[in-house]
């Protein structure tokens, strides 16, 4: 147990792209020490994602796009199956994730429901993520989807019935956290 959190320093390592910072801080420990550490947190900014599903054909939405980060650390296409997300920004995160939502899979959804919030690698990143669903049918399909050229994306909008999704968390071709976490989450409620 730790009490009594003081920052003593902070540094900027990086801010090309988001902020890297060392920081330097200060506790009591349970028998009364001060201790003094120095980490690395990543900020990129708060981010919502979300699972699209269909209950009456037992569908799910996700996508692909190429991640840098899986590539340099064994995924030899750089590929990666995942649930529709987007960074904050100045939103809230119901409206962040519409307008995500409707970016990258073309889908202007009605409903959503946040489910719950997590920190998803707290060991370095600051970020939390708000989770959320909601139901789709092809109605919704206002546009192709595949995100912003501006932002340099270059998403493939999938569909697939659960149980393939399912399966494929099983065999490997599903290794992102999130969307592990939204197919397993639906699986758990008996929503499909």
């Amino acid at each position: 147990m730790i009490d009594k959190v003081k920052i003593v320093d902070t540094q900027i390592l990086s801010d090309n792209w988001y902020l890297l910072r060392k920081i330097t801080y200060e506790y009591v420990k349970k028998d009364g020490t001060k201790q003094i550490q120095s980490r690395e947190a990543y900020d990129r900014g708060n981010g919502a994602t979300i699972l699209l599903y269909n209950e009456q054909q037992k569908t799910v939405i996700l996508t692909r796009q190429f991640r840098l980060p899986t590539y340099v650390n064994g995924n030899s296409s750089g590929m990666l199956i995942e649930t529709c997300a987007g960074l904050l920004d100045q939103d809230n995160p119901e409206d962040c994730i519409r307008r995500e939502t409707e970016e990258e899979t073309g889908y202007q959804i009605k409903d959503v429901r946040k489910v719950f919030e997590a920190y998803m690698s707290p060991g370095s990143v600051t970020e939390i993520l708000y989770f959320f669903i909601a139901a789709y049918d092809k109605d919704m399909k206002v546009t192709d989807g595949g995100g912003l050229e501006q932002e340099e994306e270059n998403i493939e909008v999938l569909e697939y019935p659960i149980e393939d999704a399912m399966n494929m968390i099983t065999n490997g071709e599903i290794k992102d956290g999130k969307t592990i976490m939204l197919l397993q989450y639906i699986k758990l409620q008996g929503i499909l």
